[in-house]
């Protein structure tokens, strides 16, 4: 598999090279040089597979002439080795997939365990790693427990200060070990910025092998084409071709994602960017300016991103496949409209969560009597307990992980948005 730098398109590299590299030169994201297409037949046996294998099969063609059919199935299966979505029913077009029921509860397991794993595979010589990136919420846990007590592979993660859920915060700053979280004091945006400089860093580059778990590694991306298709797998038959999905977007990785199962020939009728208040994309789109304003903290703070790193992508998909822009669906969602839309799936015997909430809240509002619609679930409710309680007026009872991790202390160090602070910490030995 070949990749380009959508920065320098001069700069051509391998899968394994892009995973490792995590940017390019510029700090420009990768992106397939060739998108392999599938027919309607191969579509059709795809669906008669189970998850593992179905799963092995999209990922090889992309990786079949660098990593074995061997290799790659036991690489998803040790990534996959969890539960897999679940599809809960609202009414009688609309469902939930629910993405949450991996080791830390969020649609993140996926990506970050088959990276996790894919790095420990290329990274035959054992050499010393540093894995840096910024989470907004759940992208820390799950980059943590992937990455957690792995050999010569240290991981840096950054998340803004006192934005984050308390329950999310303990599930990944609790661990230690080779587990180093750095509260920063500002937005995720802050955060962000702080680690596209350290790959922007020729010193740092020479002196220390850097990469990034950020969803803006390919590798991320193309494990969560495979929960696409699992999605249409469930889709009831006569719906096969009226099938809408609506993504709660915040860096724009899982809709990118999707757009890549489609470009594969996935038949989704379309796709709901949805947003928060944080509504740079949704602006882009109606007006055609992109001007991305302050990030405003929200309830749903794992969307509160003003500069969605994976837009790149999307744009170079849709040119690429000749699409419009105009074609997708978006939307953002207000304060209040998440909370109401909180109460509305209660009342209607889902318990859910301000991120889906707002997935939903778009995708009721758009979709049409003769569709079918998916809302993605990408967090377990708990992990936003006191929000959820407090709107709900309920008491959610903890799933046993988060009993565990919201015992332990936390372990996290406190900075300001400081370059050469962070540059002095990556250069300290592991």
């Amino acid at each position: 598999m070949r990749l380009y730098n959508l920065k320098d398109s001069h700069e051509e590299v391998s899968f394994s090279k892009a995973v490792q590299l995590g940017l390019g030169k510029k700090q420009g994201l990768f992106f397939p040089l060739e998108l392999p297409k599938l027919n309607t037949q191969t579509l059709t046996d795809l669906m008669n597979l189970n998850f593992i294998d179905r799963s092995t099969k999209i990922l090889s063609y992309f990786l079949h002439d660098e990593i074995s059919s061997k290799d790659l199935k036991n690489i998803v299966k040790k990534s996959f080795s969890f539960q897999k979505p679940i599809l809960k029913s609202i009414s009688k077009n609309i469902a939930c997939l629910e993405l949450f029921h991996g080791p830390t509860l969020a649609f993140k397991d996926f990506g970050a365990r088959f990276m996790a794993n894919i790095l420990q595979f290329l990274n035959v010589k054992n050499t010393p790693m540093t894995i840096l990136t910024a989470t907004s919420g759940d992208t820390g846990a799950a980059v943590a427990h992937a990455f957690y007590k792995m050999k010569n592979i240290r991981v840096i993660i950054l998340y803004p200060n006192k934005k984050i859920s308390t329950l999310q915060e303990k599930l990944f700053c609790t661990l230690g070990n080779n587990i180093y979280t750095i509260a920063i004091n500002g937005s995720f945006d802050d955060c962000q910025n702080l680690v596209k400089k350290a790959f922007n860093d020729q010193d740092l580059k020479k002196k220390i092998i850097l990469t990034s778990a950020n969803s803006i590694n390919i590798s991320r991306l193309l494990a969560q084409i495979c929960y696409y298709f699992e999605a249409f797998s469930k889709t009831p038959f006569e719906y096969h071709k009226k099938l809408i999905i609506s993504v709660p977007c915040g860096n724009f990785g899982n809709l990118t994602a999707g757009l890549l199962a489609k470009s594969l020939g996935l038949p989704i009728k379309n796709f709901i960017a949805a947003t928060n208040s944080n509504n740079t994309v949704p602006n882009f789109l109606k007006t055609g300016i992109w001007n991305p304003k302050k990030t405003i903290s929200t309830i749903s703070n794992a969307m509160d991103i003003s500069r969605p790193n994976n837009w790149p992508r999307v744009k170079e998909l849709f040119l690429k496949k000749k699409w419009s822009l105009k074609s997708l669906k978006y939307g953002s969602v207000s304060e209040r409209n998440t909370k109401n839309t909180l109460k509305k799936l209660y009342n209607l015997g889902y318990i859910s969560e301000p991120h889906a909430a707002i997935a939903y809240y778009l995708l009721k509002k758009k979709i049409k009597k003769t569709d079918y619609g998916l809302f993605f679930g990408t967090a377990h409710p708990t992990k936003f307990k006191n929000i959820v309680e407090n709107i709900l007026k309920i008491n959610l009872k903890l799933p046993e992980i988060l009993k565990k991790y919201n015992k332990k202390k936390m372990l996290s160090h406190f900075m300001k948005p400081n370059f050469e602070k962070l540059k002095k910490i990556l250069l300290e030995k592991f």
